[in-house]
């Protein structure tokens, strides 16, 4: 899965639109299109640092004890690739 691949199943996973997801990180909705469209790519650190604070959110807003949310997930994917 390339890194485009990744950003738009994270955006879906949060269950955000695209405009919702890009002014939660201040970037461009224009520029968020082009990442999910394969025609640039965001600094890696910059994904897995928007996969770290949606699990730190998500971790605040519900306990699930032992199991991995799909955005816990994401992130530990992100941390094998380093």
């Amino acid at each position: 899965m390339d890194i485009s691949d990744r950003i738009k199943e994270l955006r879906k996973k949060t269950g955000l639109s695209q405009s919702k997801f890009s002014a939660k990180f201040g970037i461009p909705v224009r520029t968020l299109q082009q990442w999910e469209q394969g025609i640039s790519a965001p600094p890696d650190y910059l994904v897995r640092m928007m996969a770290y604070i949606m699990m730190l959110e998500e971790g605040n807003s519900e306990s699930n004890g032992d199991k991995l949310s799909p955005v816990e997930n994401e992130y530990s994917r992100y941390q094998e690739i380093r």
